[in-house]
């Protein structure tokens, strides 16, 4: 009998959304206001060169807004009894499956601005070379609860964690 590949169940928390757009917008003003500097200060100020500028800060608020609703949409993750499953990616699409057995730490951590949104990420650290499995944007108490069920959950399971 053969398991069926099927999505994970669970989506980040959607306040996620304005935390990604929040983050982008932070990103895009700091970098454009360098650029904008460096361009009224170092330079003869050309209009072609102004209306590049220009046309690059449009563009990159366009996809601070945008690519959080897609990545939103793709996002996914679940917690069994038996691993963890995440999906994340729009262009490339990557599935991670973790026994619980191969499952060595597990921690929550939450930035400024992601505080300021309620939200947590929690990190699976694996016996993997692909590295560890993050769960992106849950709410702060929902994360906590799960890093709680996964460590219950890991030293119930047999095995190292190798």
């Amino acid at each position: 009998m053969s398991a069926e590949l099927r999505p994970p169940r669970n989506q980040a928390d959607p306040r996620a959304v304005g935390w990604w757009i929040a983050q982008n917008l932070i990103a895009t003003v700091i970098v454009f206001a360098v650029a904008a500097a460096a361009y009224w200060i170092f330079t003869d100020r050309p209009l072609w060169l102004g209306v590049v500028i220009a046309a690059l800060a449009v563009a990159f608020l366009a996809h601070s807004v945008l690519t959080p609703r897609f990545y939103y949409r793709v996002e996914r993750w679940e917690v069994t009894d038996e691993a963890v499953y995440t999906r994340s990616g729009w262009l490339t699409q990557t599935w991670r499956v973790a026994p619980m057995s191969r499952i060595q730490t597990v921690d929550t951590a939450r930035g400024p601005v992601q505080r300021l949104f309620g939200l947590a990420d929690v990190t699976v650290t694996t016996a993997s070379a692909a590295g560890a499995i993050k769960i992106a944007a849950l709410d702060h108490e929902l994360a906590a609860e799960l890093a709680k069920r996964l460590t219950a959950i890991t030293q119930a399971t047999p095995g190292d964690a190798t």
